[in-house]
C-alpha cells in the first residue's frame, strides 16, 4: 500500500522534510509524551516564553517610569504588557504544537506532556481577556495602541508568521509600546518620532534574531517568513542592521549633544550586530537575548539622558 501522507495534529499536510522529521524524532510524534519531572504549573510557565515576556514587561515598566507615569502608572503598564505577553506566548506555543511535534521539540512543554493543550488555550484566552481592561485603564487612546500591538502579535502567531511580512507584527507591536506609555500621561501626548522608530526597528530586529535558533526546524515544517526566505546568514545580517538602526535612532534622535555613553551604546550594538551576523546557526538563544539586552541599555540611556519621552525636549 502507498504510505499515508503525514499530517499535523490540526490536519494540515506536512512537507516531505517534516514527514522525515516525524519519522526520525525521538519517541512517538503523534502526540505529547508525559513528562513526570515537570508539573502542569511549571509546564504552563515554560510555555509562555517567560524570558522574552519578562524582558518586554520590565522594559515597558522602565519606559513608563522614565516618561513620568509614576509608580501606579508604571505598575499598570507592567500589568497590561505582562498579560499581553503571556497571551501571545501561550498562543504561540499552542499554534506551533503540530510543528513542534513534527520536529521532536521535547524542550517544549506541550510536546513533553508537561501541560495539556486545553490548559494552554484557556490560559492564553484568560490572559488576553485580562489584558483588555488593564490596557484601557490607562485611557482609550493608550489602551487602543497597546491592544493593536497585541492583536498584531496574535496575527503573527495565527497567520503572518508564514508570510513575507512576518516582520511587520513585531515592528508594530514594539513601535506602539512607547505610544501606550506616553498616551497615558496627562494630555495624552504622542511619543517623539525617534523613539517610535527606534522601538519599531528593535522589534523587527528581534524577530530576525528570534527566528535564527529554530530556522531549520521551521523550514522543515513549511514555515516561510521573511527570515526563512533569505536564509540564516541573511537573516542574521538584516537583524543586526535593524538593531543597529534602532540604536542610531535612539542616540542621534533626541535633541542635544550625544553623550559619551550614547556613543558607547552605539559601538557596543555595532559590535554585537557584526558578531551575531558571523554566527547565525545553531539553537542558541544568544542573538535574541542580546537584542533584549540592547533594549535594556536603550531604556537606561533614555533615563540617564533625560530626553523628553512624550515629545518634551
Amino acid at each position: 500500500m502507498p504510505r499515508a501522507r503525514a499530517e499535523a495534529t490540526d490536519g494540515t499536510p506536512l512537507t516531505p522534510a517534516a514527514t522525515a522529521a516525524v519519522g526520525t524524532s525521538p519517541g512517538p510524534a503523534s502526540g505529547p509524551v508525559a513528562d513526570p519531572a515537570s508539573g502542569p504549573v511549571a509546564g504552563l510557565l515554560r510555555a509562555c516564553h517567560p524570558v522574552p515576556a519578562a524582558a518586554v514587561t520590565l522594559l515597558a515598566a522602565a519606559l513608563a517610569a522614565a516618561a513620568g507615569r509614576g509608580l501606579p502608572g508604571a505598575a499598570l503598564v507592567a500589568a497590561a504588557v505582562g498579560t499581553g505577553q503571556l497571551s501571545v506566548g501561550w498562543c504561540n506555543d499552542r499554534v506551533d504544537l503540530a510543528r513542534d511535534l513534527a520536529t521532536g521539540r521535547r524542550d517544549k512543554p506541550l510536546v513533553s506532556g508537561a501541560v495539556r493543550p486545553a490548559a494552554v488555550t484557556a490560559a492564553a484566552l484568560t490572559a488576553l481577556a485580562l489584558c483588555v481592561p488593564l490596557s484601557l485603564a490607562g485611557g482609550l487612546l493608550a489602551g487602543s495602541a497597546h491592544l493593536s500591538g497585541v492583536a498584531a502579535a496574535w496575527a503573527y502567531n495565527l497567520r503572518l508568521k508564514n508570510t513575507a511580512v512576518s516582520w511587520l507584527p513585531y515592528a508594530l507591536a514594539f513601535g506602539l509600546l512607547p505610544a501606550f506609555v506616553t498616551l497615558g500621561l496627562p494630555g495624552a501626548p504622542w511619543p517623539p518620532w525617534w523613539l517610535t522608530a527606534a522601538a519599531a526597528l528593535l522589534g523587527a530586529g528581534a524577530h530576525f534574531a528570534n527566528v535564527l535558533p529554530d530556522i531549520d526546524d521551521d523550514l522543515a515544517t513549511g514555515v516561510s517568513g521573511l527570515p526563512h526566505r533569505i536564509g540564516a546568514r541573511g537573516a542574521a545580517a538584516v537583524g543586526g542592521l535593524l538593531v543597529l538602526g534602532s540604536a542610531v535612532a535612539l542616540v542621534a534622535g533626541p535633541p542635544g549633544r550625544v553623550p559619551p555613553y550614547g556613543w558607547g551604546l552605539l559601538a557596543a550594538t555595532a559590535a554585537a550586530a557584526f558578531l551575531g551576523a558571523g554566527r547565525p546557526t545553531g539553537r542558541s538563544r544568544i542573538p535574541f537575548l542580546a537584542t533584549m539586552a540592547v533594549a535594556g541599555a536603550d531604556v537606561v540611556l533614555l533615563v540617564v539622558r533625560g530626553a523628553g519621552l512624550a515629545g518634551r525636549t
